[in-house]
């Protein structure tokens, strides 16, 4: 009977083991898409605020352009 709990019992570590990794791996796999996600969104930051700072920059030079002009 001890040689039947031992089968089970090997089968049950064995799921166990199987489950484990599983979730494991779904973890790494979570961790390395919200590191996507951060590098992501930081690079978009800094393009919008490149490209605010250049739209000001034009909008403050364009009058100067325009000289002779009346609106």
């Amino acid at each position: 009977m001890s040689q039947t709990h031992s089968k089970s019992r090997q089968k049950a570590e064995i799921a166990f083991a199987d489950a484990q990794s599983k979730f494991f791996a779904r973890n790494s796999a979570v961790e390395e898409l919200d590191s996507l996600v951060l590098a992501r969104e930081e690079k978009t930051r800094r393009l919008r605020e490149a490209r605010l700072a250049k739209e000001l920059k034009d909008r403050e030079t364009a009058p100067s352009r325009q000289t002779g002009r009346t609106t």
